[in-house]
C-alpha cells in the first residue's frame, strides 16, 4: 500500500519560517500536509498553497520545490506509484477531514504502531482519499515572457492595481492580446488570475502572524471586509478562523 522509504523520506519536517526544500521528484506518489503553518508547493505548472487543513497530492515525477511560512511541520506519505486513490495525473489540493488529518497525524509521528495496526490506519487512509474533495487553490504560471513578466510585478506587489491595459504599455502588448493569453495559457481571465495570487499571497502573510487589516492592505482589496468575504468564499474559512486552526 504506502511505500516506507526508511531514512530517505523523513515522516515529518519541521520547517522554520522561509525555510525551503529545493526543486526534487519522487518516484513514488506523494501526500504532503503541513500539521501547522502553510507550504507554498511550485512546480513548473504552477503554485499551490496549502494550509494545515488541506494536502497536496503530488504525483510522483513530477518535479517540486517547497517554501515553508510560519512555523511548519511537513508531513508526508508516500504511495506506490500503483495506488492512486482518486487517479490524480498532476498535483491537487485536497479537502482534509478531520479523520484524514488525524491519522495522516498517526501514520507520520514516533508512535510504534505493530504491523496489522499499521495496516488498518492505511486502509483508512486510503478510504478517506477516496472520499475528499480537490480544492481550486492552483496559481498557474504562465510561459509567455510578456505574462511572466506582469506575474513576477505582481508576484512582488500583490496590490498593484494597474488595468491590464497599463500592464501591456509596460510589457509591449496590447490588453485583448494579453487577455487571450491569459486565458489560453492559465484557464482563466486576468482579473481571476490576480484575485488567485492575492490569495495565495494573503495565506503566506497570515502565517507570519501579519494582522487581517494589514494583510487586506498588502494584498490590495479595499478593505477588510472585502478581504475576509473573498478568503471565505475561497476557502470556507475566515481569516480569523484559520488564524486559530
Amino acid at each position: 500500500m504506502i511505500s516506507h522509504q526508511g531514512d530517505v523520506l523523513p515522516k515529518r519536517v519541521p520547517l522554520a519560517h522561509r525555510d525551503r526544500v529545493d526543486w526534487h521528484d519522487h518516484a513514488d506518489h506523494q501526500l504532503i500536509s503541513p500539521r501547522h503553518g502553510v507550504l507554498r508547493i511550485s512546480t513548473p505548472s504552477g503554485v499551490w498553497v496549502v494550509p494545515s487543513h488541506r494536502a497536496v497530492w503530488v504525483p510522483a515525477g513530477v518535479a517540486h520545490a517547497h517554501e515553508a511560512h510560519g512555523r511548519t511541520e511537513m508531513q508526508c506519505l508516500v504511495f506506490d506509484p500503483s495506488i492512486n486513490p482518486l487517479r490524480l495525473d498532476r498535483p491537487t489540493v485536497l479537502a482534509v477531514t478531520p479523520l484524514l488529518r488525524e491519522v495522516l497525524a498517526a501514520l507520520t509521528g514516533d508512535e510504534d504502531f505493530t504491523g496489522e495496526q499499521r495496516h488498518n490506519l492505511e486502509r483508512v487512509l486510503l478510504d478517506q482519499l477516496r472520499r475528499v474533495e480537490a480544492v481550486r487553490v492552483w496559481l498557474p504560471s504562465p510561459s509567455d515572457p510578456r505574462l511572466r513578466g506582469i506575474a513576477a510585478i505582481l508576484t512582488a506587489d500583490p496590490a498593484d492595481d494597474r488595468t491590464l491595459a497599463r500592464f501591456g504599455s509596460v510589457v509591449g502588448a496590447s490588453e485583448r492580446t494579453l487577455s487571450r493569453l491569459f486565458r489560453a495559457e492559465t484557464g482563466m481571465s486576468f482579473p481571476q488570475w490576480r484575485a488567485q495570487l492575492r490569495l495565495h499571497h494573503s495565506f503566506t502573510l497570515l502565517a507570519s502572524g501579519a494582522p487581517v487589516t494589514s494583510v487586506a492592505a498588502a494584498c490590495g482589496y479595499s478593505g477588510p471586509s472585502a478581504f475576509i468575504q473573498a478568503f471565505k468564499h475561497a476557502f470556507g474559512m475566515t481569516p480569523g478562523d484559520y488564524a486559530r486552526t
